[in-house]
């Protein structure tokens, strides 16, 4: 047998034939990955992010008040199509103790976040995710991880079209002229 091959074997396919069999696969030891963390903060969390899933109008309000930051953590490009006016724009990938302090200096800054999923009538630049998916879940996750304790986030389906939430971006002249 040729050895590459045998290697491949053994790297690819024995957790394979491990969990297939029954056992488990084994643990690969990384300290910048924590599951049980995450899951812990994901179980504490639950219902303090249910009660702070505002309505359209209270979003609004609240987008409104002084010092805070409205957040959309989607990627640059589909940001630059269409977004809440006034929002900023830290992609969840680049998110990092340094960068969110940048935008969001305070732990305890309101924050409120939306995703692709709050909104219809869009489908480049807000096409929805799988409902598990929703960027809301895991960009509330994050932010909690690192501490921020005050944040809110959308919680209805929308329209663009007929939405109160000021919208902004190269989409929305073409949603003028019914190109959308």
């Amino acid at each position: 047998m040729n050895y590459s091959r045998c290697l491949l074997f053994v790297f690819v396919f024995s957790p394979l034939v491990a969990i297939c069999s029954g056992q488990s696969a084994p643990s690969i030891p990384n300290p910048l990955i924590d599951y049980a963390g995450h899951r812990e903060i994901v179980n504490k969390i639950e219902a303090l992010r249910e009660s702070r899933r505002l309505s359209e109008a209270d979003f609004l309000a609240k987008a409104r008040e002084a010092g805070t930051v409205v957040l959309d953590a989607r990627s640059g490009p589909m940001f630059k199509r269409l977004h809440l006016a006034g929002a900023v724009n830290l992609s969840l990938p680049d998110f990092t103790a340094d960068e969110l302090a940048r935008i969001i200096p305070k732990k305890d800054t309101p924050v409120l976040i939306y995703c692709n999923n709050n909104f219809r009538g869009s489908p480049v630049a807000m096409g929805a995710k799988m409902p598990a998916a929703s960027l809301n879940i895991s960009t509330y996750v994050v932010l909690a991880t690192y501490g921020y304790t005050n944040v809110y986030e959308l919680g209805p389906l929308l329209h663009v079209k007929t939405t109160l939430l000021p919208l902004a971006g190269s989409d929305v002249a073409e949603m003028k002229e019914g190109k959308q």
